[in-house]
């Protein structure tokens, strides 16, 4: 019997991820991966807990705060104070749950392990394992997972990619686990609490400098760099708009403005450090489609080697609004994930 350890989160998805695979034969059991203090945390620790009493399986909390905060919040922190706008799920999925969490499942004589990622894996005629698009479009996580690589899929079992939100709540109800079914969505960065202005503040402090348009004329003064995004309208803070944040100027602590959104979009953007799922690096010009952020709309693209070694271009069909660096620009061919890199 093969052994599989589920991230069990407190929540739906990786709840029904363990039932099926217990209903499939395996030797299933759970884990709950603390990552940051707070009641909030407690309470899914709570759900967690109850969930594998419901299932009848063994249950282990490994307590990664330590972990956590250096290779994701204090990552997080670092590259906002740079200029950048990462995503922090990207850099937890690689460092922590498919990282530090598959490692320790692994040491505990795990055969593989399982998350209720909305996403799927199979293996092609040539045993290479391939990242697909979930069933679920408006729930597809496959996004998030681009920098995932052979020697994980290998070991990752995605239970529910096979399924839509509306099925997994029936599967809830029928392993007599309905009080799951209404629980309240995570906020969008799992370790902030309140405002999102407030926690970089607390963390980052303030910057005072300049906000300017595209002529150098000085039209106010921001607080830091880091409390903007590129493409942003609200919050710049002055009269005469709407001005949408076009740049950011780090070497000069200045924020650049412009009236026009049109400048907003890009018919090219940069990505570094590439990641490819299949191992290998494509032969270019490669055709795909291109997710510039989570609920993007992909849209086609030709992929180029770029000008400064370890960079690629990307050459859109239709200009983008607010390409962002420190974003993920993630490619596709149809339902398959074929890897992806960090706007530039």
């Amino acid at each position: 019997m093969k052994k599989v350890i589920v991230a069990l989160s407190g929540g739906i998805d990786s709840a029904v991820a363990a039932a099926l695979l217990k209903g499939e034969g395996f030797e299933v059991e759970g884990v709950f991966m603390k990552l940051f203090p707070g009641a909030k945390n407690k309470i899914s620790e709570a759900r967690a807990r109850k969930v594998a009493k419901i299932l009848k399986i063994p249950f282990h909390i490994f307590n990664l705060e330590k972990e956590f905060k250096k290779r994701v919040i204090d990552c997080f922190l670092k590259e906002n104070k740079g200029g950048l706008t990462p995503n922090p799920c990207i850099i937890c999925n690689k460092e922590i749950k498919f990282g530090l969490f598959l490692g320790k499942a692994l040491k505990l004589k795990a055969d593989y392990v399982a998350t209720g990622h909305y996403a799927k894996i199979v293996q092609d005629r040539s045993r290479v394992f391939k990242l697909c698009k979930g069933k679920d479009k408006e729930k597809d996580q496959s996004y998030f997972l681009w920098r995932l690589n052979q020697k994980q899929l290998k070991k990752v079992l995605l239970p529910i990619g096979d399924y839509v939100k509306k099925e997994v709540e029936k599967l809830a109800r029928k392993f007599k686990l309905p009080f799951l079914v209404n629980v309240p969505k995570s906020q969008e960065i799992c370790f902030i609490k309140g405002k999102f202005e407030v926690f970089l503040k607390k963390q980052l402090g303030v910057k005072p400098g300049k906000i300017v348009d595209l002529k150098g004329k000085i039209l106010g003064e921001h607080q830091g760099l880091w409390f903007y995004t590129i493409g942003q309208r609200k919050g710049i803070g002055f009269s005469g708009g709407p001005y949408y944040v076009l740049e950011k100027d780090l070497k000069n602590n200045l924020l650049i403005v412009d009236k026009n959104e049109k400048n907003l979009y890009k018919e090219e953007l940069i990505v570094k450090k590439a990641n490819w799922i299949s191992g290998k690096k494509p032969k270019f010009p490669l055709g795909v489609t291109v997710k510039i952020r989570y609920r993007h709309l992909a849209v086609p693209a030709v992929i180029v080697n770029g000008l400064k070694p370890g960079t690629l271009r990307l050459k859109l069909k239709r200009p983008q609004r607010a390409v962002t660096p420190g974003q993920s620009a993630v490619f596709y061919q149809g339902q398959d994930l074929l890897g992806g890199g960090i706007i530039y």
